[in-house]
């Protein structure tokens, strides 16, 4: 079975070639020298808000052949951590799932559990596979749905996740979908999500999750990337770089109530 697009031709482009060319114009230029990554943080709004900031994360990132990605459960459906295995449908051609990863995942945790069903209607991960796929047509894919967890439950889901990446013995990108502050003037949203890109650019997902929740951040992605964090850290990551941060306002002008948007790599 295939999961079908849920948000094509509203959050992005539903043809191929228009949403080739959507993507390229994002890109006046794209870094000859790529340099490797082992996460990823970009954002998951229309393309026409976000795009900009996810295409340029993404394009100085040599992408391997097979990527997690990791995003938040928005409607409230399937299990808390949710992996599928179901190959998407997509404008560009169909994203398979790399089936030797996901199992070791799944024999690795006793909390990451196959569930379609949290994967039908969710967005989050959904528009980053485009991106992916522009720049290496036949990437593989882990989608993995998060709901809100406590933090032991994000350190466990950390660890399953390294584990099964050493076992695999292969290289794996993980790419965490967030966006930052909803629904405040840019000024407040501006600084929020500077505080918590700090505790990101610091490798700190203790102080991260600490702050986005002791202070009301309404960052959605907060579980994936707490999580990414958490197991890159595992795998050697030591430093994360903050590629471009904007808001919603850049788009539609309007800066009384933007949503953030934020690209970080991390190395």
């Amino acid at each position: 079975m295939l999961r079908k697009p849920a948000v094509a031709y509203q959050f992005y482009p539903g043809e191929s070639q228009e949403l080739h060319d959507t993507i390229s114009d994002f890109l006046p230029s794209i870094p000859k020298n790529k340099r490797e990554a082992l996460a990823v943080i970009m954002p998951h709004a229309g393309y026409f808000y976000s795009g900009a900031v996810a295409a340029e994360t993404i394009a100085g990132v040599p992408i391997p052949p097979t990527v997690i990605v990791l995003g938040p459960n928005h409607h409230g459906q399937g299990k808390s951590l949710a992996l599928g295995k179901n190959s998407w449908a997509m404008p560009f051609g169909e994203a398979t799932i790399d089936k030797e990863l996901a199992e070791k995942i799944l024999q690795n945790s006793s909390i990451i559990v196959h569930d379609e069903s949290a994967h039908q209607a969710e967005h989050s991960l959904e528009v980053q596979i485009p991106f992916l796929q522009y720049f290496k047509k036949d990437v593989k894919i882990v989608p993995i749905v998060v709901s809100h967890l406590p933090y032991s439950q994000c350190l466990q889901a950390a660890r399953d996740l390294a584990t099964a990446i050493l076992e695999y013995k292969k290289p794996v990108l993980l790419v965490a979908s967030s966006d930052m502050s909803h629904y405040e003037s840019r000024e407040s949203a501006s600084r929020k999500d500077h505080m918590a890109l700090q505790h990101i650019e610091e490798l700190d997902p203790k102080g991260l999750y600490d702050t986005v929740l002791g202070n009301n951040i309404t960052m959605c992605g907060i579980m994936p990337v707490t999580i990414s964090l958490l197991t890159v850290l595992a795998l050697g990551a030591s430093r994360a770089e903050l590629i471009k941060y904007t808001d919603s306002g850049e788009a539609s002008g309007d800066t009384r109530q933007v949503v953030g948007y934020a690209g970080v790599v991390i190395r």
